[in-house]
């Protein structure tokens, strides 16, 4: 058995938020807030085929995390993990059979991957985040954090690699051109994880073995890549720090257990291997 799990962001940002996790055999999506051809072509720009993908996985109703799913889900026939209360609160209109309800820490199981959702503060109705786990691997995607909550500090503790908000730079946000209510919405508590944030929880409550940390849903106007990547490689230790882009896919990290990251991802082999399969 390959002990490992892929993943990558294929986008991050207001303008669309969609991550893919798998192993060899299947995968999920956690939201799908791009479009279904835009979702395609960089799964097929990646390597990774659209049949090993087995079911998609919504946090919340916001159209940057759900603009995607309908036509996604009704061209592949694929289930959607979503509260009723999430569902309620949204304009998608997804085909009954494929609907399916969650709820926090009942592990759901898609193949040989094992998805666990858990609350957060955020201003949706009933906002979740995920971890994805298999191959001994456990793997966490969490945006749209309004604050650090003993659920967060759990699940983000579990984890070999993390797909992690860091939103805003204080100071950019403050001095920048958004009105008043919407900065004191983004860091009132139940909006997006400041860079600071973000690294407390990275140097207070990381795993061990947390060999991949990828930097997610930053802001176009109140934060910069650049910047946001410095101060966490500056305290990375052994973990890898990757920026997830708002205009393109991240490259594929293959993670495996007790910290052992994997450089050459998603080599040639691995992409036959998997074409083979289906």
């Amino acid at each position: 058995m390959n002990m490992s799990l892929f993943i990558t962001s294929l986008n991050s940002g207001s303008n669309g938020n969609c991550y893919y996790v798998g192993n060899q055999n299947e995968s999920v999506l956690i939201d799908v807030g791009i479009s279904c051809r835009e979702t395609e072509k960089r799964m097929n720009r990646l390597g990774l085929p659209m049949n090993t993908i087995k079911a998609i996985f919504i946090t919340h109703e916001h159209s940057d995390h759900i603009k995607g799913v309908q036509i996604l889900s009704e061209k592949y026939q694929l289930p959607v993990y979503i509260t009723d209360t999430t569902l309620q609160n949204s304009p998608i209109k997804i085909d009954p059979l494929l609907v399916n309800s969650f709820v926090p820490y009942q592990s759901i199981q898609i193949g040989d991957l094992s998805v666990k959702a858990f609350p957060k503060r955020h201003d949706a109705c009933d906002a979740h985040s995920f971890t994805v786990s298999g191959n001994g691997v456990t793997i966490g995607i969490m945006t749209d954090i309004g604050s650090i909550c003993e659920h967060v500090i759990a699940n983000f503790n579990q984890c070999n690699a993390v797909i992690l908000e860091a939103n805003y730079d204080e100071i950019m946000l403050e001095e920048g051109r958004y009105p008043y209510f919407l900065k004191k919405r983004i860091r009132g508590g139940m909006g997006h994880l400041s860079n600071r944030q973000a690294l407390e929880l990275f140097l207070n409550h990381k795993n061990p073995n947390l060999s991949q940390l990828i930097l997610a849903h930053l802001s176009k106007d109140n934060n910069c890549p650049e910047k946001v990547g410095r101060l966490f490689k500056e305290h990375a230790g052994a973990t890898e720090i990757v920026v997830a882009s708002r205009y393109e896919e991240s490259r594929v990290f293959q993670i495996q257990p007790l910290g052992r990251r994997i450089n050459s991802v998603w080599s040639t082999a691995v992409k036959a291997q998997q074409l083979t399969i289906f």
